[in-house]
């Protein structure tokens, strides 16, 4: 029996299974066993060698932000008037067939689109071009899901219960779980309040599931079956999305107020180019991205060229600043005047620990370098050896 008859078989099970107080612990058991099979699904199979034609395109500027969606939704539209890239796009299905890079330039920054394939039901089993979609949609910053706003709300559903397969949460934080593998030792189980959806039995169970005996195991929130083996596995991506309805043109004005409302959502139409600086405001708010301009030492600040920083991808405080710039400034800085929001007063000095927000400006002051001999009138300009003992002793006068 093959790894997908195996998951749809313990789904099935599931399925038959009442959920109460005495069938929880066998419900988690089925719950870890999905959650290895379907990461076992995911993995390449062995012997499979590096050919074939390449998906996955560079990381190129300061974010990345994936189009996903079900065929013939207008992701390639979309692309085509954000970034100015041709991506081809017809009236039949699979019109595109790889993975096409555009950039959009937005508040003098760079940001990659890509346009994906289109997704299908059964897309993590591995149909279609599935697993290598969801692949470089696990590399993003921002996912956008692209829906038609004239079908049913099933096909965001699918969508996401499709990447929620394969690891991929949507608009969640991780657990507040702290796991930790030990050699020795057994399992040690403690939570900091009230648990009521797992207890220590069904851990254990859970871990032994998992052919883990000895681990450390701490609860900081009331978690759930799924955050635990979330957190035994350690391969989840936690990605913000941003829900996309296209094609608002063709449904009444009832219907795209609903949408528009709901959390995390934008309505959008390509065909009559509506929205569209919505959109590109919405992805600038999710993705987080703080822009910081530099300062030289008695000139005016450099609004040409910022720097431009993220929580995702290294951090926002001066340290990460610093280290943007070059890995040696950080032994040199002495302090840091900083203007902007995030600053007190106008300049602040600041040390490497410092928050930094969106179009700040930043002037580093280095350690001056030491000079050797003293300073001022301690200064001293002989060349002479320091000790007496090491000076030259004159030849006795001749008498």
């Amino acid at each position: 029996m093959g790894i997908i008859e195996r998951i749809k078989e313990i789904e099935a099970e599931m399925a038959r299974t009442q959920k109460n107080k005495a069938t929880e612990y066998h419900l988690g058991q089925l719950k870890a066993k999905i959650a290895k099979l379907r990461t076992q699904l995911l993995e390449p199979p062995k012997g499979s060698s590096g050919g074939g034609e390449g998906f996955e395109v560079t990381k190129f500027g300061h974010g990345r932000v994936a189009l996903i969606g079900f065929p013939s939704v207008g992701k390639s539209t979309l692309l085509t008037m954000l970034t100015g890239t041709h991506s081809e796009a017809a009236s039949y299905e699979f019109t595109t067939l790889t993975c096409i890079p555009g950039i959009i330039h937005y508040n003098d920054t760079k940001i990659q689109l890509l346009d994906l394939p289109g997704i299908i039901e059964g897309a993590s089993e591995g149909k279609g071009r599935g697993r290598q979609v969801i692949a470089v949609a696990k590399s993003s910053d921002l996912v956008l899901m692209v829906l038609d706003a004239s079908k049913s709300e099933g096909h965001r559903q699918i969508l996401t219960k499709e990447l929620e397969a394969v690891g991929l949460r949507l608009n969640k934080r991780p657990p507040q779980i702290y796991f930790k593998k030990k050699k020795t030792g057994g399992i040690s189980f403690n939570s900091t309040l009230p648990l009521t959806h797992v207890d220590e039995k069904l851990c254990y169970q859970i871990l032994h599931e998992y052919k883990i005996h000895n681990a450390e195991v701490l609860f900081r929130e009331d978690a759930t079956v799924d955050d635990l083996i979330d957190v035994i596995e350690g391969n989840r991506k936690y990605i913000k999305c941003v829900y996309v309805y296209n094609k608002i043109d063709v449904i009444g004005i009832d219907d795209v107020d609903k949408l528009a409302r709901q959390p995390n959502s934008v309505v959008i139409s390509c065909n009559l180019k509506l929205n569209l600086d919505r959109l590109l405001s919405k992805m600038w708010e999710e993705m987080g991205l703080v822009r910081v301009y530099t300062k030289p030492q008695g000139q005016q600040p450099d609004f040409s060229d910022p720097v431009v920083l993220s929580a995702d991808r290294g951090g926002c405080t001066v340290e990460d600043f610093c280290n943007h710039i070059h890995r040696s400034l950080l032994k040199d800085v002495k302090y840091v005047l900083v203007w902007g929001t995030s600053a007190r007063h106008y300049p602040q000095h600041c040390g490497l620990a410092q928050s930094l927000q969106d179009e700040d400006v930043v002037q580093i002051v280095k350690k001056k370098e030491k000079e050797e001999g003293g300073r001022g009138r301690f200064k001293s300009h002989s060349t002479a050896p320091a000790r007496i003992s090491d000076r030259e002793k004159k030849a006795p006068l001749k008498t």
